[in-house]
């Protein structure tokens, strides 16, 4: 049963109620928990208060039209996404975030009823958590087709070998399950788009080592304990298969859509926040005889910021409702415009904001060097920028090509020899006596 809009409207009140009792009061010990602890252990905090939202209801809001979620769809929960983004520890606490909410999903669409009973319902009910390794060090992963990671069949088991790299979660203690993408069709000639799959890895599995920690600028695990993974001749059951051979990009692609609506909602709530913050900084610092905020440069950039936001808004929620009523397929060139401009818009606001915060935005007192490094990491993370781009011009010219340019009045090709002599004869002006044909 769809959730109606009074009820959303009170799920979202719940939501900020349980954000300024719970969660910006904690956020100082979360960071000093993460810092001591490091990213090899379970933060204290981030335990305890999940206990506190899932006894409130307030747990696995993903999910659309699925019954183990909370009955949104994808417009309705990007807008808590962006409650949730005003702080990088606030989705895990509600069980809503990445890698997990990608991998709960890939377990709901392509998982076997073994494979979500095994996995799928430990991660809903928040007592594990899991890892999606994908990006490689030794290829451009930008390209998902250069993936070298092997997964050969040998009877009945696929044995994996290769090097994962920014493995999301997988130093994580609580890590049980690794989603693997990898090739599994080495036929020349094979269509690239047909030679990834996708597997299931218990991180127990012997041959599966979590090397080390990743750092992102500097921080350790907070959020998102990115890590570097190798897979020495590691062998897993056949029904551990995804979907079924050769169908890990079209997997990936299932996957990220929804998760690139979470990311850029969540960047829009942190920007808001970030937004916030600074033009309560700038009233209150005084510079060269007069506030801060009476500084046309800051002016500017509050106005500028409260522009990009909005724009951002839009568009993602644009693309939330297509995603909802005409499918991901259809909505791909939204998707990847807002996976371009979300980041972007994110960073440049942090970056503004950090100017006002002066030397004490470089460190972390004011949560903008974390914010900073996590809307930096998004312009790369879920594909870099370059390629969204290319993708939504490609589809733009294809629109183009498409279409009768008369009907639209959009021909762009210049006058024919005929065309400049009819607009020559129509001219207002008499020609010079001296003019011939």
């Amino acid at each position: 049963m769809a959730v109606t809009e009074t009820q959303l409207a009170e799920l979202q009140a719940r939501l900020k109620d349980f954000m300024a009792k719970h969660i910006y009061p904690n956020e100082q010990r979360y960071y000093t928990e993460g810092e001591k602890l490091g990213p090899w252990r379970v933060i204290p905090v981030v335990e305890e208060l999940k206990k506190i939202a899932k006894a409130e209801g307030l747990w696995n809001l993903f999910l659309p039209d699925d019954p183990r979620g909370a009955g949104l769809n994808n417009q309705q929960y990007a807008t808590l996404c962006e409650i949730m983004g005003r702080s990088v520890m606030a989705p895990e606490v509600f069980n809503c975030a990445a890698p997990d909410t990608g991998n709960m999903e890939v377990l709901v669409r392509y998982g076997t009823p073994e494979q979500q009973k095994q996995w799928l319902e430990p991660l809903l009910a928040g007592e594990i958590r899991s890892a999606f390794c994908m990006t490689e060090a030794d290829v451009a992963s930008s390209d998902a087709t250069n993936v070298q990671l092997e997964i050969r069949r040998d009877g009945d088991e696929y044995v994996l070998n290769g090097r994962k790299w920014y493995t999301t979660g997988g130093t994580d203690p609580r890590c049980k399950i690794l989603i693997v993408m990898g090739r599994s069709n080495f036929e020349p000639g094979a269509s690239p788009h047909a030679i990834q799959s996708q597997i299931l890895v218990p991180k127990n599995t012997p041959g599966v080592k979590v090397i080390r920690p990743l750092p992102v600028f500097g921080f350790y695990g907070v959020p998102d304990r990115a890590s570097e993974v190798w897979f020495d001749n590691v062998r897993v059951p056949v029904s551990n298969m995804l979907l079924g051979e050769g169908r890990g990009f079209e997997i990936a692609q299932g996957r990220l859509g929804p998760g690139r609506i979470h990311h850029c909602m969540r960047l829009i709530g942190m920007s808001e926040r970030i937004l916030e913050r600074m033009c309560r900084r700038a009233d209150a610092r005084v510079a060269f005889g007069k506030p801060v905020s009476e500084q046309t440069v800051t002016l500017e950039r509050i106005a500028e910021a409260r522009i990009m936001i909005e724009q951002c808004r839009l568009l993602t929620m644009k693309a939330a409702y297509m995603m909802d009523t005409v499918g991901n397929k259809e909505a791909k060139q939204e998707i990847a415009m807002i996976k371009v401009a979300a980041p972007n818009m994110a960073c440049k606001i942090v970056d503004w904001a950090i100017q006002v915060f002066g030397g004490g935005g470089t460190n972390n007192d004011h949560f903008l060097t974390v914010c900073y490094s996590l809307a930096r990491a998004l312009r790369l993370a879920d594909g870099p920028d370059e390629v969204h781009r290319n993708q939504i011009a490609r589809l733009e010219l294809k629109r183009h090509r498409n279409t009768d340019p008369d009907f639209t009045g959009g021909r762009g090709l210049g006058f024919t020899r005929q065309e400049a002599q009819e607009f020559a004869d129509a001219g207002l002006w008499p020609r010079p006596a001296d003019w011939t044909e």
